[in-house]
């Protein structure tokens, strides 16, 4: 598969020590109701028209969100472009292949609501409702969506490595990060279940089937097929695998039978079968879709309000892009 970088992995004040500051902002589903009567409805007519024109959205968009909220917080500091003054997060080497379609929904939305209701929908909370639809759109548990966070005022690239788990890492490195956002092993093994849909790009995967250091764990077959794939990657790095080979557009739970078989793409998935912490969370999502679905919802909700900021810590972007004053 050849993917071009377009197509491209509580009504209570919620803290989640230490990534949520002191001036927390109150986050409700009714948020909008009547400053945006529309708002939902935009969202879910943008999310369905772009899913229908490139099914890859919905797991970028997952990544996208995930990715934003892991560094300060869920507020869309993501989205942000680099300028002269600035290397913002998306542009950082980790964020390289973080795809364009997530950024052009979220684009989308903020156009539609900016006509209708100006100067009133955050982009992050455009990008964490957009994430939600588009979930359920491809098979995943619905979950409530909390809202009224601010855009964040800086986005720097430099603080992205350390932030954001990388395909070569331990599970206790990995951990870590997710611990430090308030979440536990368990809820960690959960979003991993994220994989279900989406791609990696071979760079990500080929030190695990070239070489005296390949993988001799990986499923014989799926190693054969990857590395035909894979034999140009040096020189075209947009070639890319399915997370999930069995059902690569459908939110189940085939990634975790997936491990069981040595059918994980990336280092870091097979690990998740291989460490005794994480393997009885990974043997029941592999025979309980229910169980997995369910604490992954409560997980996508625990996510949305990491680091969330409210009136005074952030503002309502007009453009999702650039912040509102630049001297920001």
């Amino acid at each position: 598969m050849r993917l071009s970088r377009s197509l491209t992995p509580f009504f209570l004040l919620f803290v989640i020590a230490p990534a949520v500051s002191a001036g927390v902002a109150i986050l409700r589903t009714d948020y909008y109701q009547k400053t945006c009567p529309d708002f939902n409805k935009i969202v879910r007519d943008a999310v369905i028209a772009k899913q229908g024109q490139q099914p890859t959205t919905a797991a970028g968009t997952l990544r996208l969100f995930f990715h934003d909220c892991f560094l300060e917080g869920c507020d869309a500091s993501v989205l942000i472009a680099t300028n002269s003054f600035n290397k913002a997060e998306r542009d950082d080497d980790l964020n390289d292949s973080l795809p364009g379609d997530a950024f052009d929904i979220v684009n989308r939305i903020k156009t539609a609501l900016e006509l209708s209701c100006p100067g009133v929908v955050s982009c992050a909370d455009i990008l964490a409702q957009a994430t939600r639809d588009l979930v359920t759109m491809v098979g995943g548990p619905y979950f409530d969506v909390k809202l009224g966070r601010k855009d964040g005022l800086e986005s720097k690239a430099h603080k992205v490595r350390g932030n954001v788990p990388m395909p070569n890492q331990t599970v206790h490195d990995i951990h870590g990060m997710f611990k430090k956002n308030g979440f536990s092993l368990r809820e960690m093994v959960a979003l991993s279940g994220a994989h279900t849909i989406g791609f990696s790009h071979c760079k990500e995967f080929s030190d695990r089937l070239y070489g005296s250091k390949a993988d001799p764990e990986i499923n014989p077959r799926f190693a054969t097929a990857l590395k035909e794939l894979c034999k140009n990657h040096t020189v075209d790095d947009t070639i890319a695998a399915f997370n999930d080979v069995m059902t690569p557009g459908k939110f189940d739970n085939m990634y975790f039978k997936n491990l069981k078989r040595g059918l994980g793409l990336l280092a870091s998935d097979h690990l998740l079968i291989k460490n005794n912490s994480t393997k009885p969370f990974v043997d029941l999502y592999a025979s309980d879709e229910k169980a997995f679905f369910e604490d992954f919802a409560r997980a996508m909700e625990k996510m949305g309000a990491v680091g969330v900021k409210g009136d005074g810590e952030g503002e309502v972007r007009r453009r999702c892009d650039h912040f509102n004053n630049l001297d920001v």
